[in-house]
């Protein structure tokens, strides 16, 4: 872990200032990645969280860098939460050697476990028995390390989540569920897929607590999971933890999201955890009503500049492609 993504990784955890600057910053990055991709500088296709920034500052500010989070291909905000330098997201969604794994893998295959993140996964649902795994390792070992496995609503309804969860809940492993719950599987909506009306009640079934959170509010998230958290320290089990959310963009670049009902989209927007979360900090005293802008241009300035660094970077060669593990102590991403 280097300098910057401990101070990084201390920030998120230690302030809410800092967690608000990490918000505007995942917005403004997934906002220069639409237009990188609309310039045709995104190999293949990417996935954007715009609207979900307070689960991924959330998560990161409730756990440890010791801890270790496995999540889904709509990744490039809990990789920023966690610590991991623009440098190294944006390259990697540029397929540049500035990348965390130099450029091979690419917007939907983020990692650096220095800072805890695990391969992110374009498999649906394929973090949650990873993170069973690794609280597994973590539980045999005698490590006081927690696992996070964050996933979305449609993954609910695959084998893997049951299977994750009633392995975790007959082992009282130290892994925490979360369900970003953003009402969209793809383009299904989840009461065309899902006969529960909320995710959290599923765990009922296996005996551990489901909690509701609202994913717009990083504070009320924050304490849920945090909660979550002590309890698997304790020995006590997995949680499974719902958060409400919702994403601004399409599943991919060329979803439109016509599907999606008249109004939604702007009833969603009225509860953008950006806004909401800097208006918070204003009312308790802890910004004034310039900072919010001044933040903004901070993080616009920052953002471009990352991005002007990693266009300088090169593509990964052939011979790097078959060199093995990219982790290596001159990777850019370490």
């Amino acid at each position: 872990m280097t300098q910057d993504t401990i101070a990084r990784r201390v920030a998120v955890r230690s302030s809410r200032v800092s967690r608000y600057e990490r918000m505007v910053e995942i917005r403004l990055l997934e906002e220069a990645v639409l237009d990188l991709f609309a310039r045709g500088l995104v190999f293949g296709t990417t996935h954007t969280a715009q609207g979900q920034e307070g689960v991924a500052v959330a998560v990161a500010a409730a756990t440890q860098p010791s801890d270790v989070v496995a999540c889904t291909y709509r990744g490039h905000g809990m990789a920023l939460a966690l610590g991991m330098t623009r440098e190294s997201v944006l390259g990697e969604i540029l397929g540049r050697q500035a990348g965390c794994i130099r450029g091979m893998g690419g917007s939907m295959h983020l990692s650096d476990p220095s800072v805890g993140l695990l391969p992110t996964f374009a498999i649906v649902g394929a973090g949650i028995p990873v993170a069973v795994g690794a609280a597994l390792t973590a539980h045999v070992l005698g490590q006081q390390q927690v696992a996070v496995a964050v996933f979305g609503d449609g993954a609910s309804n695959i084998g893997a989540f049951h299977e994750g969860l009633n392995l975790a809940a007959i082992w009282r492993l130290p892994v925490i569920f979360v369900c970003e719950n953003n009402l969209y599987g793809e383009y299904s909506r989840i009461d065309r897929t899902t006969s529960a009306q909320d995710v959290a009640d599923r765990a009922a079934a296996y005996g551990i607590p489901g909690q509701i959170a609202d994913g717009q509010d990083p504070d009320a998230l924050l304490s849920v999971l945090s909660a979550a958290v002590d309890r698997a320290h304790a020995g006590d089990g997995p949680t499974l933890v719902e958060a409400k959310t919702y994403r601004f963009a399409g599943h991919s670049r060329s979803d439109k999201a016509l599907y999606r009902p008249a109004g939604e989209l702007d009833a969603w927007l009225e509860r953008d955890p950006v806004v909401l979360f800097g208006r918070r900090l204003i009312e308790d005293g802890e910004l004034g009503p310039d900072d919010v802008t001044r933040i903004r241009s901070e993080q616009q300035r920052l953002v471009e500049a990352s991005l002007e660094t990693v266009l300088a970077s090169p593509a990964p060669t052939t011979d790097m492609m078959m060199a093995g593990a990219p982790f290596s102590a001159e990777s850019p991403g370490r």
